[in-house]
């Protein structure tokens, strides 16, 4: 077969469609090296955009061809990532790796019988952002790591096993005089920052540059939400197929304080209020590469059975990488829970164009003073940020008490008052 053939029978890998007003995204990682075998549909790359992580299926299978892009590169929607070769052989991967790992003859056969796996181990450009960062901040060498992921790649999971390893392990006495040159040198790795990082961190400073940012503060007694919780948790699991956690408590809560503090649903489109009928709610949760803000699309509408099932599915597929772009637009009201890593208070910062933002912290049991009585309680601090251009110091403060009295007596979320 010819090389005009060979050309005829690769199909180029584009960048697809990634959503409403995206045109560019950052490639995150190669799933796919030149030369392993892929099946129709199986991922070949992972693409970083504003707000999710995207994969790229492969058209058809076969032979996976050469890379035109390098991981950190930004391409455009429509360009040319890679190439898949209908039809070729796996023994091509050889001829690809090849020249790209080494340019002297004697060592050409090592990269045929290097599994997968290893080069993504040995390679600290080859892991994806969120592994790498993971391996900087444990301090160790990617090329001792085991990885259990697709192909041998070192997944989250792999370097905290190695890091648990390494600190549980007693360290030889006779090492340490030897390890103290090593020890004395200073070394400093730079990463660029992924798409998402660098729009999260663009959006957050647009954010205090456009708004008139100021934070209340309240504590709620989670007393009643935690009997409630206890009591009734089997069988809400049971009958629903979901945990009973306090996020669904606190979004219908919040959907019913907002009803009666409209201000604190809305937002500011040039000189004009918009003001919401509906109570699209932004919930804060984790992802490889940083927090993403999925939204419960009229959580007003929605009982608690029906918020936890939907924050449980956001939760699962943000770990997974599998959010649609859809699910990550709007919002008009925002609640991140920080005290799922322990925070005790904190000031979050509005995610534009919304106008409010409310964070809620950790349960710690404090003394409290009721009916005269000074009592152990377990107690919670609610912050509220906000934007003073449209909602007033009152305004916020009756909202956060609204919340707080609903979740004192949860029986006001159940009769709407």
């Amino acid at each position: 077969m010819d090389r005009a053939e060979e050309m005829e029978m690769a199909t180029e890998v584009l960048v697809p469609v990634l959503g409403e007003s995206i045109s560019e995204a950052t490639l995150g990682e190669w799933l796919k090296q030149p030369g392993d075998a892929v099946a129709v549909d199986e991922p070949i790359a992972s693409l970083e955009t504003d707000k999710v992580s995207v994969e790229v299926p492969s058209p058809v299978a076969g032979v996976m061809g050469e890379h035109a892009v390098k991981v950190g590169d930004t391409v455009q929607v429509g360009a040319l990532l890679a190439t898949v070769d209908a039809g070729g052989s796996a023994p091509a991967k050889t001829e690809a790796a090849t020249p790209a790992v080494t340019a002297a003859p004697a060592a050409a056969p090592a990269p045929a019988a290097a599994p997968a796996g290893d080069e993504s181990s040995d390679s600290p450009a080859a892991l994806s952002p969120s592994v790498r960062r993971a391996v900087l901040e444990h301090g160790l060498d990617p090329a001792t790591i085991k990885g259990t992921g697709k192909d041998g790649r070192i997944t989250k999971e792999d370097v905290a096993a190695a890091a648990a390893n390494k600190s549980s392990a007693p360290a030889p006495a006779a090492a340490a005089p030897a390890a103290a040159p090593a020890g004395s040198a200073r070394k400093e790795e730079r990463v660029k920052m992924t798409r998402l990082r660098q729009t999260i961190a663009k959006r957050l400073k647009e954010a205090q540059n456009t708004a008139a940012m100021l934070t209340t503060f309240n504590d709620v007694d989670m007393t009643a939400v935690i009997e409630a919780r206890a009591k009734y948790k089997d069988l809400f699991e049971k009958k629903h197929g979901v945990r009973l956690g306090f996020m669904g408590f606190f979004v219908k809560a919040a959907t019913m304080a907002l009803k009666d503090i409209p201000s604190v649903n809305a937002s500011i489109e040039g000189d004009e209020i918009v003001y919401h009928d509906y109570a699209d709610i932004s919930v804060a949760v984790s992802a490889p590469n940083g927090l993403v803000v999925p939204v419960i699309r009229d959580a007003q509408d929605l009982t608690v059975a029906g918020i936890e099932k939907t924050i449980g599915d956001f939760g699962k597929r943000a770990k997974d990488g599998t959010l649609k772009m859809d699910e990550m637009k709007g919002g008009t009201f925002t609640i991140s829970n920080g005290g799922v890593f322990g925070s005790l208070m904190s000031t979050p910062i509005i995610n534009p164009p919304q106008s409010a933002v409310l964070g809620l912290h950790r349960i710690e049991e404090r003394p409290v003073v009721v009916d005269g009585q000074i009592v152990i309680r377990p107690m919670m601090y609610l912050a509220l940020s906000y934007d003073h251009r449209i909602i007033d110091g009152r305004e916020a403060v009756t909202f956060l008490v609204a919340l707080k009295n609903a979740i004192q007596d949860p029986t006001r979320i159940l009769i709407d008052l």
